[in-house]
């Protein structure tokens, strides 16, 4: 395949572009970050998205195409939420000294409202069998009190919106 075509393919709406330079300095973010990630959008939500180190390279498509065979915006969330209140919870029962079977798991279940305001909403379904329900509850909202997308889905997260 040419350069030229490989550029635009429509399977890799991102292949042969690089993500804007990182601009250095200093921010209220970098002294209390543990971890930074950085990825960039083209085409909306009928396009692409990359992450600025390359490990994450997607084509999104309108869920509503059936035969659409990218993800979209409303997916990702769903399994970066689960992922992260899985980890608080786990992190969570470590410091109670509870085990989590190894099959408990986290389902996100992500609704993006067609009102004016196009908000989100999110349904959290947490498995942690054999565990007794007071514990269960305990560490939940645990969980919930320290995961960054619970947070970010209180209002808590800060968003910085700058035109480059």
């Amino acid at each position: 395949m040419a350069p030229s075509a490989a550029r635009h393919s429509p399977l890799n709406p991102l292949a042969g572009r690089r993500t804007p330079p990182f601009e250095g300095g200093r921010s209220m973010r970098s002294k209390t970050s543990l971890y930074r990630a950085r990825a960039t959008a083209i085409g909306g939500r009928v396009g692409g998205a990359a992450s600025a180190d390359g490990r994450l390279r997607v084509r999104l498509d309108d869920p509503a195409d059936p035969v659409g065979r990218g993800t979209n915006p409303e997916q990702l969330f769903a399994a970066a939420y689960a992922a992260c209140f899985l980890s608080a919870l786990r992190r969570a029962a470590a410091e109670e000294g509870v085990a989590i079977a190894p099959d408990g798991n986290v389902t996100a279940e992500v609704s993006l409202s067609d009102d004016a305001d196009a908000a989100l909403s999110v349904d959290l379904s947490i498995d942690l069998a054999g565990l007794d329900d007071a514990v269960a509850a305990r560490l939940v909202a645990a969980a919930h009190a320290r995961c960054p997308y619970s947070k970010a889905m209180r209002g808590d997260a800060r968003v910085d919106v700058r035109i480059v």
